[in-house]
């Protein structure tokens, strides 16, 4: 297998005994398998393991952009519960910049630990008041509220909006902040797991990790 296990909710150790995921803050939990080395083996393996949940990205990618983490929480025979992928590359107004699109199921705590926020789900912030952007996803515009990733304000270093897509939580985290500006322009959301074909040209990168 080229996916590790970790826990969903934090970056802290676990183990593993047979199909048991444990880890030492959060105790028995269904595992985050997450890609070691992103490539196209690796993604076509986790496309088997978080069917049927969609793994969105904008497609086509931005010019020079690639395909740069990714991964899914699932129990062993289980139905999966989240799945995420990120895109990175670089835009002329902020520099590197990464892209990350979680879907998951309420109380599953990824798309928390990504945006590093504090509560396992999006919150009241959600759903009350004026969206901050609107984003089209397949063939749906969807509004996206601001999720503060402190107590004191947002963070610098990456923006938060989430909302709420075929009945689970959407989540997507923007590194910098700044680059929030960019999913005016990057094109709609897709499901890679539907292209077939074309997935064999997708470009894979490794950065180093940022959660």
């Amino acid at each position: 297998m080229t996916l590790e296990p970790q826990c969903p909710r934090c970056p802290g150790p676990v183990t593993v005994a047979g199909t048991d995921v444990r880890c030492a803050t959060h105790e028995e939990t269904a595992p985050l398998w997450r890609a070691e080395e992103p490539s196209y083996e690796s993604f076509a393996e986790h496309l088997v393991l978080s069917r049927p949940l969609p793994t969105w990205l904008p497609w086509p990618l931005p010019a020079g952009w690639q395909v740069t983490d990714f991964g899914c929480v699932n129990v062993e025979g289980g139905t999966p519960q989240a799945a995420f992928a990120s895109c990175s590359g670089t835009s002329e107004l902020d520099g590197p910049v990464e892209l990350t699109v979680v879907t998951e199921e309420p109380g599953v705590g990824l798309g928390a630990r990504v945006g590093g926020v504090t509560h396992t789900d999006p919150g009241a912030e959600v759903g009350h008041g004026p969206a901050a952007l609107h984003l089209r996803v397949e063939d749906v515009t969807l509004p996206m509220w601001t999720v503060s990733t402190a107590d004191d304000g947002e963070a610098l270093d990456r923006a938060v909006v989430a909302g709420e897509a075929e009945g689970r939580w959407l989540w997507v985290v923007v590194r910098p902040a700044s680059a929030l500006l960019l999913l005016r322009d990057v094109g709609p959301l897709a499901d890679l797991s539907h292209l077939g074909p074309p997935l064999v040209d997708t470009p894979f990168g490794t950065l180093p990790r940022s959660w």
